[in-house]
C-alpha cells in the first residue's frame, strides 16, 4: 500500500508499487486533468509536481512517490486562478488544449524555482513539453506574463 499526499490530502493506494503515478491519479482518484500522452516521459502531458518539482507522472511509480507531496492541475489553485492559469487565459494560449495541464504545471514549477526567467530559460524549461498545435509563442508569452505578475 502506497501512501502519499495528493493536492494536500493524505491518500493510500491499494496497488502495486510499480503502478505509474499517472494511473493512480487518473484511475484511482479520478483526477483526469493529468493527461496520458506518450507513456515514455517525452511529451510532458502528464506533468505534475512531486515535492514541488515537475515530474512526468507516467515515469514515476507509486513506490518512487511513496511519502511525497503530489500536486496535479486540479490542486494548483482551487479556483483555477494560479498566476500561470490567469496568464494562459489572458493570452488565450490553448488551441486543442490537450497538452495544457502539463504545460501549466511545467511553467508553474519553473516560476516557483525562478520567478523572473529569461526567454532562454523559459524555452529551456519548457522544451520537454510538446504542443501538437504549435502554440509555443503563446506559451512563452504566458510564462513571461506570469513572471511579471501583471
Amino acid at each position: 500500500m502506497a501512501r502519499l499526499v495528493v493536492n494536500g490530502e493524505s491518500r493510500e493506494f491499494d496497488a502495486g508499487s510499480d503502478m505509474p503515478l499517472l494511473w493512480a491519479l487518473r484511475d484511482h482518484l479520478n483526477l483526469n486533468g493529468t493527461k496520458y500522452g506518450c507513456g515514455a516521459g517525452l511529451c510532458g502531458a502528464c506533468t505534475v509536481h512531486m515535492n514541488g518539482k515537475a515530474v512526468r507522472a507516467c515515469q514515476v511509480s507509486l513506490g518512487q512517490a511513496e511519502g511525497a507531496e503530489i500536486t496535479t492541475i486540479e490542486g494548483l489553485d482551487p479556483n483555477g486562478d494560479h498566476r500561470v492559469q490567469q496568464a494562459w487565459r489572458e493570452l488565450n494560449v490553448p488551441q486543442c488544449g490537450f497538452c495544457q495541464s502539463g504545460q501549466i504545471m511545467q511553467a508553474a514549477a519553473l516560476l516557483a524555482e525562478n520567478p523572473k526567467p529569461s526567454d532562454e530559460e523559459i524555452l529551456s524549461a519548457m522544451s520537454g513539453n510538446v504542443c501538437r498545435c504549435g502554440c509555443y509563442q503563446r506559451i512563452v508569452g504566458a510564462v513571461r506574463l506570469a513572471s511579471t505578475g501583471s
